[in-house]
């Protein structure tokens, strides 16, 4: 999947690689480690949202220092994810499909 401005994941897994290539990261770049980065993150973005009521969670972005933190709590979640994709091999856009069409089965229309 590209966008029109030439974003796809594949550019973006290929850049998260040569920046963590380029630090010599990459012994770092385990399954495991990957997996609970990307849990440390999921925390923050959840943080932002801990003590809100659900009114104050829909309108979260209105504010632009919040909207900033939500974004990058967003952004870490992908890249962390992207890059224990990419480490185990798996098609991210593949497996949210499979997982759709799964569920669709799982969980009929009524």
């Amino acid at each position: 999947m590209t966008r029109d401005d030439g974003l796809d994941v594949a550019g973006l897994q290929r850049r998260l690689a040569e920046f963590a290539a380029a630090r010599d990261w990459q012994p770092y770049h385990t399954p495991k480690n990957l997996a609970v980065a990307l849990s440390v993150e999921s925390a923050e973005l959840v943080e932002i949202f801990q003590w809100l009521t659900p009114e104050q969670s829909a309108r979260v972005m209105e504010e632009e220092d919040t909207a900033d933190r939500v974004r990058d709590e967003v952004a870490d979640v992908l890249a962390y994810l992207l890059q224990f994709c990419e480490v185990l091999g798996i098609d991210v856009l593949q497996a949210l499909s499979d997982k759709i069409d799964r569920n669709e089965r799982r969980f009929p229309a009524q």
